[in-house]
């Protein structure tokens, strides 16, 4: 019971994660031109800073506090990142202060360990062979988020651009009672190992991480899939209106049916595929299935055509938490913290790279006087930096004496 109890928090805080991000997103361009009285030009430039600041603190810190939890345990580094989380939704919905609101998403950036935090414990909690099918539920989780967020966001952005603020406020505090009185400690003295300064560098860290033993070949592909799959929020709903002429509902229903098929295969599918294929056979299928969807979506006609991919998108997301398993298994239990701290730090690197290359070159190749018209060239890179991906793992398996 305690461990599924665990399993339980873990879930919700992944998906009110997912929920806190999507709350604001509807209300944030309202809120950030409210506070600098400006159009939403200025409005635009400072949403792109903000998200920008929020990954680069990401990076910066998510080696360091997974360090942090594997010296004095995942519980107090959990609780005190809802506890901050908490206060600073609170504080970003009061301030009437342009760089209050900036600070408050640099803090959030920082305090974003719960994921990787979260993803450790379930490492902790599972035996090798149930890892990756763990990991797929901490997906599905975040998939449950990203459906529920934006609309609830919206709705509730009609009482005033402050009010997701504090509900995702409200939502951060429950959940932080709720580890409180329910959370045991994963982190023994059996696998507790000295904090070191130098490996709370995020560039040490990755370092030391990649040095292991076959992991150096997976972090590096993980880091060519991870800017490949950000082509969708950098450009789907720019693509979208241009290609098809979608309205946001469109757009958001259409992020609603996706993140409904990420549910689907991460929370039920992987558990099927993964026994019958294995997790390394599972990641090539996973991958190959991704770079011909991108190809796809790049070259699609209609938009009924985009709600027919969507299942077979969906299907692609069975690569990551396979791959999550296998790096896993590679790295000793009192490195699981660094691990996935390492992982969000690269994925925050991929989330300041992939938004200014995808929106650049679907910009240039929609211009007025461009040569060639093509709005799915955004996609089309994607392609190629994910077969990339592919074909790195392909050498990690070859290495390792393993077939496809």
């Amino acid at each position: 019971m305690p461990k599924k109890l665990a399993i339980l928090f873990l879930l919700i805080t992944v998906v009110i994660d997912a929920m806190g991000i999507g709350l604001i997103m509807p209300v944030m361009p309202d809120l950030i031109r409210e506070l600098l009285g400006a159009g939403l030009s200025e409005a635009a430039v400072w949403g792109g800073v903000m998200n920008a600041s929020f990954a680069v603190m990401q990076f910066l810190f998510g080696a360091g506090l997974g360090n942090l939890s594997d010296r004095f345990g995942r519980r107090p580094v959990l609780l005190a990142s809802l506890a901050v989380v908490t206060i600073d939704y609170v504080v970003m919905g009061m301030t009437q202060l342009i760089w209050i609101l900036l600070l408050g998403r640099l803090i959030s950036g920082v305090a974003s360990a719960t994921q990787s935090t979260a993803a450790a414990y379930m490492a902790d909690i599972s035996k090798p062979d149930e890892k990756a099918a763990r990991f797929g539920l901490l997906g599905a989780a975040f998939g449950i988020g990203f459906i529920i967020g934006p609309i609830l966001g919206g709705l509730l952005g009609e009482f005033g651009a402050r009010t997701p603020f504090y509900a995702a406020a409200v939502l951060a505090f429950s959940n932080l009672i709720f580890g409180y009185f329910i959370l045991p400690e994963t982190v023994t003295d059996k696998i507790r190992r000295p904090l070191e300064w130098r490996r709370m560098n995020p560039f040490r860290a990755l370092r030391h991480v990649g040095h292991l033993p076959g992991v150096g070949p997976l972090l590096a592909m993980f880091f060519f899939y991870q800017i490949a799959f950000f082509v969708y929020p950098a450009v789907w709903a720019y693509y979208t209106q241009e290609k098809f002429g979608w309205t946001p509902w469109d757009v958001g229903l259409s992020l609603a049916a996706y993140g409904l098929g990420v549910v689907v295969v991460q929370g039920g599918l992987i558990r099927l595929i993964i026994p019958w294929l294995g997790e390394w056979r599972t990641v090539v299928v996973g991958l190959s299935i991704t770079v011909l969807i991108f190809l796809c979506f790049g070259f699609v006609s209609e938009g009924w055509m985009i709600y027919a991919l969507i299942p077979i998108s969906s299907l692609g997301m069975v690569a990551q938490p396979a791959l999550q398993g296998i790096m896993s298994q590679a790295v000793p239990d009192d490195g699981q913290g660094e691990l996935q701290g390492v992982l969000t730090g690269v994925g925050a690197i991929a989330v300041i790279i992939s938004p200014l290359m995808m929106t650049g070159v679907f910009g240039y190749f929609t211009r007025e006087e461009t040569a060639i018209y093509a709005p799915g060239a955004p996609f089309y890179l994607a392609a190629v930096l994910d077969s990339i991906a592919l074909m790195l793992f392909l050498w990690a398996m070859s290495r390792r004496g393993r077939t496809v």
